[in-house]
């Protein structure tokens, strides 16, 4: 028997209604039993006394198969009323289950980043209804919370890009003056790779923030197609293997997974004799989308740590260059906000493998 489904609250309450009902059955026909032959005793000496014309064994055979029919027919009505009652325990626990199943699949659509929708259970003020009323409550308390998170971010975002903006511009018009000595040109470098670097920062932050809210464009993309047009701006050699696998998303947060999956790959690879390649293909219904390098070695237990903001492994921080450290947790949100996954695992030899899964 499957145990999952043999310790659900429905079973186990069916199976308490049922037990009840034949302990109690049985309760009671041990009980008329034990009347109806104390009753047959007494009728059987008054009959002795009063001259009946029956002898005692006859009186006793006549008992005998009086009470064993009875007993008969009552365990078979009682198993029968088991069966009902078992139906019927089924059912009510079913009724009385109903509100949790429902709490239960609202729990599961807001694990998908839907914390805008809310149980509303109708119903008698009952323990069931409180604990509704009570993730209720939670769900908006982390509505509230996620939601200014975002809008901080963004804000702060958009806030810092104006200035950086304007750096850059000055920065430029400064390295155009063909009378800019030779050290304010290398200075005006320097802070113009600085400044890039910002603003790629604030625009992953920006990328993160939205990622993380439920899509508000929805088309079907081809992600062989994008890794197409992501290749072309890379000027790296790349081994591909493309086919068609086709998600329902936004464009544009599909890309910028693909661009920060192909460029991690590119960017930690070994400087020679490296590797890149990247696979995509539906796999039961499901986009999926495989880019692995060769590089260093890295411990399994490393790999969560790569999917979090900022985060690098000590080996890799010179090879990191310009890099945000949001590539990969960038990765990780907007596969989720599709309702996917992503997993990684170290190639032997040294170099990482990313799947990336979404739903088609």
């Amino acid at each position: 028997m499957n145990k999952r489904w043999y310790s659900t609250i429905r079973v186990r309450l069916t199976v308490h209604y049922a037990m009840a009902l034949l302990v109690a059955g049985a309760i009671l026909i041990a009980l008329l039993y034990g009347y109806l032959a104390h009753t047959f005793d007494g009728q059987l000496v008054a009959q002795r006394h009063n001259g009946f014309e029956r002898t005692p064994a006859e009186l006793a055979e006549i008992r005998d198969h009086i009470l064993s029919a009875m007993l008969t027919v009552s365990l078979v009505s009682l198993g029968v009323v088991a069966v009902a009652a078992a139906g019927i325990g089924w059912w009510m626990a079913g009724r009385a289950l109903r509100p949790l199943h429902q709490i239960t699949a609202t729990a599961r659509r807001v694990a998908d980043r839907n914390l805008h929708e809310r149980i509303a259970l109708d119903g008698p003020n009952d323990e069931i209804k409180d604990l509704a009323d009570t993730f209720d409550g939670m769900l908006e308390r982390l509505d509230r919370s996620f939601d200014g998170q975002r809008r901080f971010v963004a804000n702060a975002s958009h806030e810092l890009r104006t200035p950086l903006t304007l750096n850059r511009t000055l920065i430029e018009v400064t390295l155009d003056d063909p009378d800019a000595p030779a050290q304010t040109r290398q200075l005006g470098t320097t802070l113009l790779a600085i400044n890039q670097r910002h603003e790629r920062l604030i625009d992953g932050l920006l990328t993160l923030a939205s990622s993380e809210q439920a899509l508000s464009v929805r088309e079907w993309v081809d992600l062989a197609e994008v890794v197409r047009h992501v290749l072309a701006s890379i000027d790296a050699r790349v081994e591909t293997n493309l086919r068609p696998a086709l998600v329902s998303g936004d464009p544009v947060l599909l890309e910028r997974l693909v661009t920060n999956l192909l460029d991690n790959a590119v960017r930690y690879n070994l400087p020679e004799s490296g590797q890149v390649g990247v696979r995509t293909r539906m796999v039961n219904g499901n986009a999926e989308l495989i880019v692995d390098n060769t590089g260093p070695v890295i411990a399994a237990y490393d790999i969560p740590g790569l999917f979090e903001p900022f985060r690098r492994l000590p080996d890799t921080e010179r090879q990191a260059g310009q890099g945000t450290g949001l590539g990969l947790s960038i990765v990780k949100a907007v596969a989720q906000a599709h309702h996917g996954d992503v997993t990684a695992a170290p190639r032997e030899g040294g170099g990482l493998s990313v799947t990336v899964r979404l739903a088609g």
